[in-house]
């Protein structure tokens, strides 16, 4: 696993040791970051469900001004920090160790992008949605970007949300959501 762009371009990260993480895959990052572009700059990034932390790690490497990493796992939050504290980031991020659910809980920061890549197939996407619709943490034109198995869905009713960008990149499937248009003119 390693850095594809920005300030960190190629090197490589640690990875958590076992199966209890699934790392985002070089090439589903790569497009993930390709179809951000630009956003990424200045952004105050939220990744939930932190796992490696690869994905704060690229928006930092990218120019994204702050990123708050969640992770619960004992070993993952080990690794992300080692991984930081070897890129210098130490003032660019904070690491929670803790539910994703309780920092959703207790979180009054807006963010411009987030991350979720919980689990595959534990229904946790919906969860999450509903949670950001009752207390609204995303900036009005900041992105969603979610990452399931390719055969999971994620709820209709997604209201304040909408679908902006699918795509499938073998068995991951990535999910861009924005606020809608009705939800921004209120």
């Amino acid at each position: 696993m390693r850095v594809i762009a920005g300030n960190w371009k190629g090197r490589r990260l640690k990875s958590v040791k076992g199966m209890q993480t699934r790392p985002t895959a070089n090439k589903v990052k790569g497009a993930i970051f390709n179809i951000l572009s630009d956003k990424v700059i200045n952004a105050r990034v939220l990744d939930l469900f932190a796992g490696t932390g690869s994905l704060a790690i690229e928006a930092l490497s990218r120019g994204a001004a702050k990123a708050v990493l969640v992770e619960k796992n004992s070993s993952a939050w080990e690794t992300i920090h080692e991984n930081l504290h070897l890129l210098g980031a130490d003032e660019k991020f904070a690491l929670l160790r803790m539910d994703a659910f309780s920092f959703l809980n207790h979180n009054t920061e807006e963010f411009d992008l987030i991350f979720l890549d919980p689990p595959y197939h534990q229904g946790m996407i919906n969860k999450v949605l509903s949670y950001l619709n009752r207390r609204p943490i995303l900036h009005p034109k900041g992105v969603i970007i979610i990452e399931t198995a390719s055969d999971e869905e994620i709820g209709q009713d997604l209201f304040p949300y909408e679908i902006m960008i699918e795509r499938e990149y073998g068995d991951t499937k990535l999910w861009f959501l924005q606020e809608t248009e009705e939800k921004e003119e209120e």
